[in-house]
């Protein structure tokens, strides 16, 4: 493979990479090429379930961590009207920097180059950025970028969200991740183009990055070959996105920028700023009727899956116990 060359002279810091953007929008798939390819998952990632058969690579403790501050702020992953980010104000802020740089450092404490995906990082930037850069990382950055039609198409199946809400949320995560990650390397990926020829985009990567992929061998080449299959593709983007009442129009606006970042050089970032300022003007006319609900209800699937993980946990107990006690009873005999 051809393989772009890294910035002359030793990297001053040691290189993280970062997989931002919206829920179902082919963060996993950018995250196991990105494994793949040389870069480390922490040692405890997100189970894969009938929704993503090959796995979520997320670090299921950095997410719960984030939906507790997501909560702290007064909303939820899925509430479009509470991000951009929620400032607490300090010290309460520098307490949860703390907290995230321990966590960080546990998950990853045998990881050379570190690579963190949870979508909700995206819409957390001002918390994990400053923590991340301060640990001495320097961030490489990979957005996805999936047609937020199909996005929605996914978490109608998944969640049973309305198409509305979910290219509602699709803009917010996604002007998010850009206007937090200005400044760094970073690389827009074609969700299509990377199952089509993620060769090309890996090149893309490279050149945004300014450096290699850590160990792009011939060997993980096969693997992200039968990674990436057709079967990815459960949603495609179809439909008039300019339909969809009061916010359509916008939505196709962000798209095309996202489009054009993700084939060239980002174009203005006029587009962006304006659905920003009207996302805005929507959340001062009906986030505190939404934010509420949302977070409410986060917070209880969030107890449920407590309660549910504390049954299997006793039950295994239970289990343990009772065969050791059977053990003891055959060994008197």
């Amino acid at each position: 493979m051809t393989r772009t060359k890294a910035h002359s002279g030793p990297p001053s810091r040691r290189p993280a990479y970062l997989v931002l953007g919206m829920h179902r929008s082919g963060t996993s798939a950018a995250t196991q090429l990105l494994a793949l390819a040389g870069a480390n998952l922490p040692g405890q990632v997100m189970a894969g379930d009938a929704h993503n058969e090959k796995g979520y690579f997320e670090p299921w403790r950095i997410a719960v961590f984030n939906d507790a501050r997501l909560r702290a702020g007064g909303g939820a992953w899925d509430d479009p009207f509470r991000h951009p980010y929620v400032s607490l104000g300090e010290p309460e802020e520098a307490d949860w920097r703390a907290r995230a740089g321990a966590l960080f450092a546990e998950e990853y404490a045998e990881a050379a180059i570190p690579l963190l995906k949870d979508p909700r990082v995206s819409v957390l930037m001002p918390l994990w950025r400053p923590v991340l850069e301060a640990a001495g990382f320097e961030l490489r950055v990979v957005i996805p970028v999936r047609h937020p039609l199909a996005v929605a198409g996914s978490l109608a199946r998944r969640d049973g969200f309305p198409i509305a809400k979910s290219v509602l949320l699709w803009t917010a995560y996604m002007l998010a991740a850009e206007a937090g990650s200005r400044g760094l390397p970073r690389a827009f990926v074609d969700y299509d183009a990377l199952l089509a020829d993620w060769r090309a985009e890996t090149g893309r990567i490279e050149a945004a990055h300014g450096a290699p992929l850590p160990d792009l061998s011939a060997n993980a080449a096969r693997e992200i070959d039968a990674f990436l299959s057709p079967e990815l593709r459960h949603n495609a983007g179809t439909g008039d996105l300019a339909a969809i009442a009061e916010w359509g129009a916008d939505a196709q606006a962000v798209f095309d920028w996202f489009k054009a970042a993700a084939s060239g050089p980002p174009p203005s970032a006029k587009p962006l700023e304006a659905a920003a300022k009207r996302l805005e003007v929507l959340r001062q006319r009906i986030g505190s009727l939404v934010s509420p609900v949302t977070r409410d209800l986060d917070q209880t699937r969030s107890d449920l899956a407590d309660a549910r993980r504390l049954h299997a946990f006793k039950t295994q107990e239970r289990e343990i116990q009772m065969a050791e006690a059977l053990d003891g009873l055959l060994a008197r005999r």
